[in-house]
């Protein structure tokens, strides 16, 4: 009796399971369609992920735009320090800081808020583009 359930069990049980599947509706031809439109229109309406350092430099440069390039320098700096993998990009962040800040005060009251973040790089990006203007 055993060895007959045993043998008969996994086989109702492929063949229920196989019914059960035949029997929801995105298995049928008909209606597949309309279903991988709305799994594409679901795909296509998520944002893309943003890599730690755009996040970090936009919410910078917001932060430069509503209060001052000092507290964008020394947020950069806490951020870096507390998460070092954002080191390797902190002297590019700190250069588009410095673009901004020449952008909202001018190259010479920009050039007043450089500080040693990332090295000279914000001064690089003040200097970058108070030459070009």
């Amino acid at each position: 009796m055993g060895r007959t359930l045993a043998l008969v069990l996994p086989v109702v049980l492929v063949l229920s399971g196989t019914l059960a599947v035949a029997t929801v509706p995105w298995s049928r031809s008909g209606s597949s369609g309309s279903v991988l439109a709305a799994s594409a229109e679901k795909a296509s309406s998520r944002p893309a992920s943003r890599a730690p350092q755009d996040v970090l430099r936009d919410q910078l440069l917001l932060e430069l735009q509503e209060k001052d390039a000092g507290v964008a320098l020394t947020h950069l700096q806490e951020a870096v320090n507390g998460r070092p993998s954002l080191a390797r990009h902190c002297a590019s962040i700190a250069r588009a800081l410095g673009r901004a800040a020449v952008n909202k005060y001018g190259p010479s009251r920009a050039q007043s808020f450089s500080r040693p973040v990332c090295d000279t790089s914000f001064a690089t990006g003040v200097a970058g583009v108070g030459g070009q203007g």
